[in-house]
């Protein structure tokens, strides 16, 4: 009687496994950490109103929001990655598939002469493999969950990269516009150099100092217009961008480091609470364990097929009755997959720890370079750039009453570039540094509290 209601929670089942692999839970962890859309395009339908999102986004300057939107519906690679909670979905429907019933027949021919051949069939199940069915589906399921969760991760590492690349842009676009300034000074200064040259009014080694000092600004300009290009080519492959899309823009420049702090403590947790290598890695233990399990409790049964037999003899006469084949535990009984099972599950423990104290350290690394670099842009911001600006304004107002060169006015201006591009590059560092940090902890600083409590429990 037990046997029979296993073999019917086996075929049960079997029949309401879906037959659709589910991207859910992908698409709810990106959309509690980001906000933004995920979807697993499966058809042409789903592509083409992807590609329409993408087109009306782009006729817009790029915002971080929009840049983060349009990768996750127009990278490939993501698609292509998704394919992979497909290909585990399929393992999940082969675990819970009844095994197809063997058949053996044969025929044999009378040696000597008679009227009639013999003929015998076989026809068996396997029924362990029918018995295993519900704890194989439950190992398979546990699998599909690892490789949604590694796909999740993914996509957050996109977006993080997205964000990183996209301050990048903007800071080399702020830079070059700076540069293009002092530029133009520089031009001025050269310009009214050379006729106070012609005039006898400065040296020869005042006027190769501005003419040097002009040709390597250009060569700055050219060094910064290449570096966006490089920047924007990178930008595009984690877009998904080719032919008419590559001409996007974006505009403004990098906002001000705001005043946040972050406790390392809180960070630590939020971090163990949200990362989804740590949960994928966690399921993967457990999944090591029931497997270890199932080894062991199936280790000492026999494969067992169960069947029916017949045989119509030569006189015509027809023999049927229950057929068994059996295979003893005698000499494999298991050891080797035991063994191997305990290996595993100890490799995967130390792997969690050890991803778990990674984790921790990263946190504290990527926390402490964000207070560093928010404190440098507030120092350049409240107290170097004034302090150049001021003198400046005072050079230029002794330039005036002809007690400063054109040169020393240059100077003085390059001084106040220096101090831009090393706020400029703090401001850069901060937000892609930002950006890494709510990586690590696991896509977002400040998650939802309900789906904190969720991950908690």
């Amino acid at each position: 009687m037990l046997t029979k209601k296993i073999i019917l929670l086996a075929i049960i089942s079997s029949c309401s496994t879906p037959l659709h692999a589910t991207a859910e839970l992908v698409q709810d962890e990106v959309h509690d950490r980001t906000g933004a859309e995920v979807p697993w395009q499966k058809g042409t339908v789903s592509q083409n109103e992807a590609a329409s999102i993408v087109q009306k986004l782009l006729k817009k300057p790029l915002t971080v929001a929009s840049a983060v939107q349009i990768a996750l519906l127009n990278n490939q690679g993501l698609q292509a990655r998704f394919e992979e909670i497909g290909i585990a979905q399929s393992d999940v429907i082969a675990a819970v598939t009844i095994p197809n019933p063997s058949v053996d027949f044969d025929v044999q021919y009378p040696v000597a002469s008679s009227p009639a051949n013999r003929y015998g069939w076989l026809i068996a199940e396997d029924f362990v493999r029918i018995l295993m069915i519900p704890l194989k589906k439950k190992i398979a399921e546990a699998q599909l969950k690892v490789i949604q969760l590694k796909v999740a991760l993914e996509v957050l590492d996109l977006v993080a990269n997205v964000k990183k690349s996209y301050f990048g842009i903007q800071a080399d676009q702020q830079l070059l516009g700076r540069l293009k300034i002092i530029q133009e000074t520089t031009a001025a200064a050269l310009n009214l150099g050379q006729s106070q040259y012609k005039a006898g009014n400065i040296t020869d080694l005042a006027l190769l100092q501005m003419q040097a000092s002009y040709s390597e600004g250009r060569l700055e300009i050219g060094e910064a217009e290449a570096s966006i290009e490089e920047h924007r080519e990178d930008f595009n492959a984690l877009l998904g961008f080719w032919g008419a899309q590559i001409d996007w823009e974006i505009k403004g420049e990098l906002a001000q480091a705001p005043l946040e702090k972050f406790s390392k403590a809180h960070l630590e947790s939020l971090a163990i609470a949200q990362r989804l290598d740590l949960q994928a890695a966690h399921s993967n233990l457990m999944t090591l364990a029931t497997t270890l399990g199932l080894t062991k409790t199936f280790r000492w049964m026999p494969v067992l097929d169960f069947g029916s037999s017949g045989e119509r003899d030569t006189d015509h006469a027809l023999n049927v009755g229950p057929a068994f084949r059996i295979e003893l535990p005698i000499f494999n009984q298991g050891q080797s997959r035991i063994s191997r099972g305990q290996s595993e599950l100890r490799q995967a423990s130390a792997k969690l720890e050890e991803l778990a104290i990674s984790i921790r350290a990263d946190v504290r690394k990527n926390r402490d370079k964000l207070a560093s670099l928010q404190s440098q842009a507030a120092f350049y911001h409240d107290d170097l750039l004034p302090v150049r600006i001021s003198i400046v304004n005072q050079g230029i107002l002794e330039y005036n009453a002809m007690q400063f060169t054109p040169y020393q006015l240059f100077m003085t201006k390059a001084d106040e570039l220096r101090a831009e591009r090393g706020y400029i590059h703090a401001l850069r560092d901060y937000w892609t540094t930002r950006a890494e940090l709510e990586r690590v902890v696991g896509g977002t600083l400040n998650p939802k509290k309900h789906s904190l409590r969720t991950k908690l429990l």
